[in-house]
């Protein structure tokens, strides 16, 4: 009987498998195991930018890119593809340039990820050292927290209940 020592390499997304013989191996099988089990992003959930009139440009949109937008800007559906059947969603949302829902980061934009499970991606980032900017919020359309990325890149993080778009 063989121990094996396993771990993933987050930067190359493949598991190594160390055998006690000390030859490693690259094993789908784990591959297969560890997405199912690790918390990770599954898509984009929204684009956030600064503008100097968002009605202004919400308008243009509109005129010219056929968006019909509301309060908050334009919400894209999309069908997802492991499950066809139900629909997705990514909001498109120009703030004024004075917003201070970018802060602490001093960037023109701020991108959100769909991610599969909220709670456990935080507790991993967490254990890797990663620091929040906030705690997780829940609202009927999902959860919710926000960070920095290494470049003062805001990143909120977004656990959807898409169902909760069409209600």
């Amino acid at each position: 009987m063989q121990i094996f020592a396993h771990f993933f390499n987050y930067t190359e997304n493949k598991v190594v498998c160390q055998p006690s013989s000390g030859k490693p191996l690259a094993n789908h099988f784990f591959l297969s195991i560890i997405y199912k089990i690790m918390a990770r992003v599954i898509g984009i959930g929204g684009i956030f930018f600064k503008c100097k009139d968002p009605e202004k440009l919400k308008a243009w949109y509109s005129s010219h890119f056929g968006f019909q937008p509301d309060q908050y800007g334009y919400l894209f559906k999309f069908s997802k593809s492991d499950h066809p059947e139900n629909q997705g969603y990514l909001q498109w949302s120009p703030f004024a340039a004075d917003t201070t829902y970018f802060a602490p980061s001093e960037k023109e934009y701020m991108i959100n990820y769909r991610v599969d499970d909220l709670e456990a991606l935080v507790s991993q980032m967490q254990t890797s050292g990663v620091k929040f900017e906030d705690e997780i919020e829940s609202f009927p359309y999902g959860k919710f927290i926000h960070l920095l990325d290494p470049e003062g890149n805001k990143i909120e993080l977004w656990e959807p209940v898409d169902a909760g778009f069409d209600e």
